[in-house]
């Protein structure tokens, strides 16, 4: 080809060709020098516009992979009655196959054809010479590949397979098993510290999702760590609750709505009051974000940072507070700030029944709709909770089944919000700690989108659970599900990327993390059980591979 190139340059055919007039033209340039030699120079070879276009079309060819190509057909037929001419019919059809390359008879003089002489004989024994160079998209359009989804019989590309990069880990002490290679099957590892950079793991329905994530959490529960588990579904946690060692029962502590004494939990404890209310009106208006505006804040607010002022209050005192003078009074009575939570209330008790009725009828109804939820209710109950958060990231087992499909779908986002919650002022707390002596915990949500609701932004969350050695992995179905900032947040902040199959449109966002390796056809092609990775090693990200978990 590189050939066929320079003699075009010359001024020549890209092919050569035998001139019986060459010996004489070449007399005629030795005896008759000047203006009348007859070959052709460089220049007027260049007059032609179309041989540059060949030039760099023949040098762009050979820089990728080419095919030798040959095209060899026949035509048969059974023997016909007397008085018939089949030889006319066979020319026909051999014309027609003939016609079908005419589309390919350019300038590269693909459609040149020769007559085997013995047809039936060399097409048995499939002797292949020297053919044409064609490149991989030459040779698919010649090939006539159906494009048609719905062919019979016919097996479409699945995902590519990648191997694991050298420096990934395969097991070992601290170190997380995700699975193993798709290409070699070895182990595949992510270590503890790198697991710190959080986690965003996408998957549709079957994909093998929940799968892997009941393996991690066993993992961490097995090895120690702190591990905390927030399921929307159910599944998980018995799924988890099944694989768990009967020797580590007394770490774990089980929300679980088929308990008849769930652990006692107060969103109203902390140490930080303004933190617990920031956070409780946030997860309140975040829930609730159609029809909670500023008055709805504004007494939400008040009425928590006003219990706050008393010992042993819980969710269930707002009611009374609002609702009776006389709790209303008890509650008040030591309050001397005029600008603050002592003139809100002086106003509020200036205000007609029907007008405070439609000020606070909002909030009191989804706080009783939320409370009136026999487990919510033996939850919330107590003033004092009945485990130590910050022994949970120690080291103990927090298991939280809140099932949409029974609990409700507000009630279900509350409650797991309200938790995770109280993990992050038990995080938070560990600013106290000096950083070698805070111990690994990591946090699991599933269907994450359900409980990201808290007052700080979720690209802090991220940026300062990894100094407070806490691991996030951030689980969905689809990004639909994430609003447009949480989402960006989770894109840059979350470091370890896996992708199970996902929606095609999913894939055209997704692989902006994985190409060059793997690109949308290939994360909305996987296999079930089968996932894109795309880890942390040593503080730097690897590039994609293929795992089965």
């Amino acid at each position: 080809a590189r050939r066929a190139a320079g003699r075009l340059r010359q001024g020549k055919t890209a092919t050569p060709s035998l001139n019986p007039a060459a010996p004489l033209a070449a007399l005629v340039d030795i005896f008759l020098p000047g203006p009348t030699r007859s070959h052709t120079t460089g220049a007027a070879a260049r007059r032609d516009p179309t041989v540059d276009q060949d030039i760099r079309a023949i040098l762009d060819k050979t820089s990728h992979q080419l095919w030798e190509t040959g095209v060899r057909y026949a035509i048969a037929t059974q023997p016909l009655r007397s008085g018939t001419q089949p030889r006319h019919r066979l020319r026909g059809l051999a014309d027609a196959i003939a016609s079908s390359f005419a589309v390919y008879a350019g300038r590269n003089r693909l459609a040149h054809r020769t007559r085997m002489p013995h047809p039936v004989a060399v097409l048995a024994a499939r002797r292949l010479g020297p053919g044409f160079l064609t490149s991989s998209p030459e040779l698919a359009a010649m090939a006539g590949l159906p494009r048609d989804l719905a062919v019979p019989g016919l097996d479409r590309a699945r995902a590519k397979s990648m191997p694991v990069p050298v420096a990934v880990p395969s097991g070992g002490r601290s170190r997380k098993v995700l699975g193993d290679g798709e290409v070699g099957g070895h182990a595949v590892a992510l270590s503890v510290p790198d697991a710190r950079y959080h986690t965003h793991m996408v998957g549709q329905t079957g994909s093998g999702k929940t799968t892997l994530l009941a393996n991690l959490i066993i993992d961490d529960i097995t090895a120690g760590r702190g591990t905390i588990v927030l399921d929307p579904h159910g599944d998980l946690v018995l799924d988890v609750l099944d694989r768990i060692p009967a020797t580590m029962a007394d770490r774990v502590v089980l929300f679980d709505p088929a308990q008849r004494n769930p652990p006692a939990l107060n969103p109203l404890e902390g140490d930080d009051p303004d933190l617990v209310v920031d956070n409780l009106v946030s997860i309140f208006g975040s829930i609730f974000s159609k029809a909670w505006g500023p008055r709805m804040d504004d007494v939400m607010r008040v009425s928590c940072l006003t219990l706050l002022r008393h010992a042993n209050v819980t969710l269930q005192h707002i009611p009374p507070l609002l609702n009776s003078a006389q709790f209303r009074s008890a509650m008040t009575v030591d309050l001397d700030d005029p600008d603050g939570l002592h003139g809100f209330w002086q106003w509020y008790d200036e205000l007609s029944p029907a007008l405070r009725s439609q000020i606070i009828g909002p909030v009191l109804a989804r706080l009783r709709a939320f409370l009136l939820r026999d487990f919510v209710r033996k939850t919330l109950r107590y003033p004092k909770s009945s485990f130590d958060m910050s022994k949970i990231l120690d080291g103990g087992v927090l298991l939280v089944r809140i099932p949409k499909g029974e609990l409700g779908e507000d009630t279900s986002r509350l409650l797991g919000s309200l938790i995770l919650a109280r993990v992050w002022q038990a995080a938070t707390a560990r600013a106290s700690v000096p950083a070698d002596r805070r111990k690994d915990c990591a946090i699991y949500l599933d269907e994450a989108q359900n409980f990201l609701t808290l007052a700080a932004s979720l690209d802090t969350m991220l940026a300062e659970a990894r100094k407070y050695r806490l691991a996030m992995t951030i689980a969905h179905q689809d990004l639909a599900q994430f609003p447009r900032e949480l989402l960006a947040a989770v894109s840059a902040n979350a470091r370890n990327k896996i992708y199970f199959s996902v929606a095609p449109e999913d894939a055209r966002v997704l692989a902006r993390h994985t190409l060059p390796e793997l690109d949308e056809h290939d994360l909305a092609h996987l296999d079930a059980y089968t996932a894109v990775a795309r880890l942390v090693v040593d503080g730097r990200q690897t590039p994609a591979f293929t795992l089965r978990t």
